[in-house]
């Protein structure tokens, strides 16, 4: 099969589809993509505001989706404004200043991949407009903008949609559904870190351009790491919390790239959700060995979500001849020696675990977002659930920031407790 085909045939085999809402009232509803897209349904037309590299990944999913049209794109830097327009053929018309493209376009909805600082005001100027919007991550820059998006969509009701892709990724909702049923028990902590070796830094044409094109480097425009990275991982821990985060503690600086940059190159965090658990995070762009990971901790076993790996706390005994091996090898029946050690040290157990999913899928989930989210046009429904995930998890984030700038354990503020 090939990967569209694989997907669904994975979505259509678990118990997310074929067994409702296992979440309940916390689970986003996205039964429906397992069917594929209706060819004769109404077709939708979508403007794409920022056609930067993310802007331009999502239109190439877009493209694919059946009955969809991305008939005008919106970006003030003239060369992706350009590629923009490529990737639709031609066919797109091109504007420079997004309020002309809300005006002046039959559109359904619009796609918002821009810079962190510009999300709230596109957000709330597309709703009012009457136009439905996926925004990408993080929902903004500070809680008051996370609540205007928050109230603009409640004001308008239109579909508003956060980019998280891992709530459409497959083995995140196997995993989702195996800890909702107690594979793990209690869920007491969750540590979660996301390394990259790189300076984060695009090359300017001219000096003029540095805050333009490197926007993620400086306070004014961007969070840096948190909401670049870690929204998405703060996101799933809430989500299988059912919770957010209480209060925060952190550390963090520049380390290594010292090139001018303004924001973080290292974080260190501690969330601490109403029941005492705890969500550990680290973010670094100095040293890419461990890569990023999610890993989920209860008194049952150990969950690994990018890795897709559940460890048992109490895996089954070997066959009696590899059990008799195993303690051979690790030498559980050897005399202790004469002033020899009195402990065993206690490193990671070398069990290999068991897959928690059945198919691995080359997609991170952003195929099958940009699918829901034409989904829900069509359908006229929005899923609440979603939004506060996005909502409670971005400002989790910024309150990441800010507790480290301030060195000082910050509380979730009552007043964005929705």
């Amino acid at each position: 099969m090939n990967d569209k085909q694989s997907r669904r045939a994975f979505l259509q085999k678990t118990a997310l589809i074929s067994g409702g809402l296992f979440l309940g009232s916390h689970f986003p509803d996205v039964r429906a993509l397992a069917a594929e897209q209706d060819e004769k349904a109404a077709r939708v037309k979508l403007g794409v505001i920022g056609t930067g590299s993310r802007g331009k990944y999502l239109m190439r999913h877009i493209n694919l989706i059946p009955g969809v049209d991305i008939v005008a794109v919106c970006d003030n830097y003239a060369p992706h404004l350009e590629e923009g327009v490529k990737l639709t053929g031609g066919r797109a018309e091109a504007f420079s200043d997004y309020r002309k493209m809300l005006s002046g376009s039959s559109i359904d909805g619009v796609i918002i991949a821009t810079p962190l600082y510009l999300h709230s005001v596109m957000t709330v100027d597309a709703l009012k407009a009457g136009k439905h919007v996926f925004c990408e991550k993080a929902m903004a820059k500070t809680p008051a903008q996370c609540l205007d998006m928050f109230n603009a969509r409640e004001s308008t009701g239109k579909i508003l949609l956060i980019g998280h892709q891992r709530m459409f990724n497959p083995r995140y909702l196997k995993a989702f559904e195996m800890i909702n049923r107690g594979r793990l028990g209690d869920v007491t902590q969750i540590r979660a870190y996301w390394h990259r070796n790189n300076d984060w830094r695009r090359n300017v044409p001219e000096p003029s351009l540095e805050k333009h094109i490197n926007w993620r480097l400086y306070w004014d425009y961007s969070e840096g790491l948190m909401t670049e990275l870690g929204s998405h991982q703060i996101q799933v821990a809430n989500f299988i919390k059912k919770d957010f985060p209480r209060s925060v503690s952190g550390t963090g600086s520049i380390n290594y790239w010292h090139d001018g940059r303004e924001v973080f190159d290292n974080v260190n965090l501690v969330y601490e959700y109403a029941d005492r658990s705890t969500l550990i995070y680290d973010s670094m762009i100095s040293n890419a060995h461990y890569g990023l990971e999610e890993q989920i901790m209860g008194p049952k076993g150990t969950m690994e979500l990018e890795y897709g790996r559940l460890y048992s706390e109490n895996p089954p005994p070997a066959p009696g001849i590899l059990q008799l091996l195993n303690n051979i090898e690790h030498k559980i029946f050897d005399p202790l020696p004469l002033g020899g050690k009195s402990w065993i040290p206690e490193t990671a157990t070398e069990e290999k675990g068991e897959y928690i999913y059945e198919v691995d899928l080359d997609d991170d989930g952003s195929a099958l977002e940009m699918e829901g989210f034409v989904r829900m046009i069509r359908e006229n429904r929005h899923s609440d659930v979603l939004l506060r995930e996005a909502y409670y998890a971005s400002i989790a984030a910024v309150l990441g920031n800010e507790a480290i700038k301030k060195g000082e354990v910050l509380p979730f503020p009552g007043e964005f407790i929705l």
